[in-house]
């Protein structure tokens, strides 16, 4: 297969244009529960692609109102790349959209979910198990634990989930990036920056003046309940057992629109297959 056979077209694709400002795509995102959206810009020579803006750029620059500032630049590839060398980029590059693009125009998105798709098609053999692209090391949480710590906790992990644990250490839910998205929102506020003193001889006194007080410079912070993330949590959670065929695993993501899936065996939480693990089992 081709990029072309799995991406989605540019037709399909919703995009926020520049100069526009980040609740645009704020908005975008806790509406679709996507990851990240595509920012273009109209100009004389018709659309250009401007760059990608995802969920965790905007919780981790929230002082960037600017859509042109928030959009990354990455990778891309183009309609006739094979879908296992755009699987591969994936892994390399840690992206989980790439765009399509001819030129400077943008003629769609190939994401992880498109790969998914294909592998729940039954692009990859049915031989291929769980087990084989499974991670070993699971992120986790405690259900008590306030909201706003636990978003700083995935931040430094570096993944977009945990799992949630009860009092006795048993799994009781999953807490995700698009968890916090929906309840994350931009408030303003201000700094304190001390006190301003020039003396007459200073540089940069005005008409010497002496003191100007406490000065404060404009803040914008992301604000997250704090509550515990069991109020937050998905508490019905999908799991599979890690000899079970890959296929499987894709084609419950795709019906529960989830992108990792915890693996049980016998009963305990043994591991954990992300979405772009998938990706392993098509490169």
């Amino acid at each position: 297969m081709n990029v072309e056979d799995v991406m989605t077209s540019r037709e399909e694709v919703v995009t926020v244009e520049v100069p526009g400002t980040r609740d645009d795509a704020l908005d975008y995102l806790q509406e679709r529960q996507f990851s990240s959206v595509p920012a273009v810009k109209q100009t004389d020579d018709g659309e250009q692609f401007r760059g990608i803006v995802s969920r965790s750029s905007l919780i981790k620059r929230p002082d960037e109102d600017q859509l042109a500032l928030l959009a990354d630049d990455g990778a891309s590839t183009t309609t006739g790349t094979p879908v296992s060398e755009v699987a591969d980029l994936m892994l390399r590059e840690d992206e989980r959209r790439v765009p399509v693009l001819d030129g400077d125009e943008l003629d769609g998105i190939v994401t992880v979910t498109d790969i998914v798709r294909a592998i729940a098609r039954g692009a990859v053999s049915e031989d291929v198990e769980v087990g084989s692209v499974e991670g070993a090391e699971v992120n986790c949480v405690y259900s008590g634990t306030p909201l706003p710590v636990a978003e700083r906790e995935l931040a430094h992990a570096g993944v977009p989930y945990a799992v949630v644990l009860d009092d006795d250490g048993g799994m009781t839910g999953m807490l995700t990036e698009v968890d916090l998205l929906a309840v994350a929102r931009v408030v303003e506020g201000e700094e304190d920056i001390g006190e301003s003193i020039a003396n007459e001889d200073d540089d940069w006194a005005w008409e010497g003046i002496k003191a100007v007080g406490n000065s404060y410079m404009p803040t914008r912070n992301v604000e997250i309940p704090n509550r515990a993330v069991e109020a937050f949590m998905t508490a019905d959670v999908v799991s599979v057992s890690s000899k079970r065929p890959v296929t499987e695993a894709a084609q419950l993501m795709i019906e529960h629109d989830i992108e990792q899936i915890p693996i049980v065996s016998g009963g305990q939480l043994s591991g954990i297959v992300q979405d772009v693990d998938l990706l392993e089992a098509i490169r």
